[in-house]
């Protein structure tokens, strides 16, 4: 791409939402800047996440905020309008470019309110990411949901509750936020810090790219060549017996055992075999055929699966809480393993799950 054409495009991002007050300085490296950008998901403007209400012509209120710029624009009152809210449904196919966090009232957040309803205050700079990473629904939803109903009777009222994606935010804030849901009775760590400058979201993210800068890792976490690799502790927590491995292993053995506990459980004592796709909306589908897999024909929403009991619906809601933050074991391993680590033991009460080995942190 030549200079040119990166300039024009970064016009073009300008042109393409309402005229709105940024900064007329013009940064020395905004080729690199844009080029950044374009190759970053929140450019691809057809992507399902800024195309999906195409055949509505608009993207719906509840959603606009965090897939239209223009909704992001409306939700921080940079459009002249109340913040804290969207007005009117915005345009689809427009994605998060310059002027969405480029605005004076984009710059201004320094409080967000998450799915809890729990306010967290002093974000400077992360505020911008955490009012769309933050996910949609708090383990509060789930308790809500099953409140007053035996753990393990079949209910046709309950149905599977989908934190939603990349939910970073949430994990990063862990019990302070209530983002997974929390056992009674257990204790949960909060907020996962980091030493300044890796303490705030653009500290370790590209705020253009969204790649992650490992050079900032690796500065203190001498030996680990990648991310997944870091560890920092000696605690066997998924006990396969490796206390070697990067945090990022002890985190997927785990979830990958809750699937597996969740399947026992639900062919056991639900009487349904359950089966997952990560990729298909309501994501859990009954397995006809016992296969454990979900098939082409399966994953459909007309055969997602309904026999819900309030165990199988807190664990589900836990393993799809770590499913859609794939950074989750650098965001809070500690808050990510804990809730796994609950929901299999749980789950244990009524089907034989082996946890010999494995730690809670």
């Amino acid at each position: 791409m030549t200079l040119r054409n990166v300039v024009a495009a970064a016009a073009l991002v300008f042109v393409a939402t309402a005229p709105l007050p940024v900064s007329a300085e013009v940064p020395p490296n905004l080729s690199a800047i844009v080029a950044a950008w374009l190759a970053s998901p929140h450019a691809k403007r057809d992507a399902e996440a800024f195309t999906h209400w195409n055949e509505e012509g608009a993207v719906e209120v509840e959603c606009a905020r965090c897939h239209s710029g223009p909704g992001f624009i409306d939700f921080v009152g940079a459009d002249g309008s109340a913040a804290g809210v969207v007005d009117h449904p915005a345009a689809t196919g427009a994605p998060v470019d310059c002027a969405t966090c480029h605005n004076p009232a984009a710059v201004a957040l320094e409080s967000i309110t998450f799915p809890s309803g729990v306010t967290v205050a002093g974000l400077g700079t992360s505020s911008v990411c955490t009012v769309c990473h933050q996910g949609r629904e708090s383990g509060d939803s789930v308790a809500a949901a099953v409140a007053g109903m035996e753990d393990d009777a079949v209910s046709a009222d309950l149905g599977f509750i989908n934190v939603h994606y990349r939910a970073a935010a949430a994990t990063l804030f862990g019990a302070a936020v209530r983002g997974g849901y929390q056992y009674d009775g257990k204790t949960y760590v909060e907020r996962f810090v980091h030493p300044a400058p890796l303490n705030s979201c653009t500290g370790c993210h590209n705020p253009h790219s969204l790649e992650v800068a490992m050079t900032g890792c690796v500065a203190c976490h001498k030996t680990s060549e990648t991310i997944s690799a870091i560890r920092t502790g000696t605690a066997d927590l998924d006990g396969d017996g490796d206390v070697t491995e990067g945090v990022a292993g002890e985190v997927a053995t785990l979830h990958e055992r809750l699937g597996q506990g969740i399947a026992a459980y639900a062919a056991a004592v639900a009487g349904t075999p359950i089966a997952y796709d990560a990729h298909v909306y309501p994501y859990f589908f009954n397995d006809a055929n016992g296969d454990g897999a979900v098939g082409e024909h399966e994953a459909v929403f007309p055969n997602r699966y309904a026999s819900w009991t309030p165990r199988l619906l807190r664990a589900a809601y836990n393993y799809q809480f770590v499913a859609k933050d794939p950074g989750a074991f650098a965001h809070n391993p500690r808050y990510a393993t804990q809730i796994t680590y609950d929901s299999l033991e749980n789950l244990s009460q009524k089907v034989d799950i082996d946890m010999g080995g494995m730690t809670r942190p």
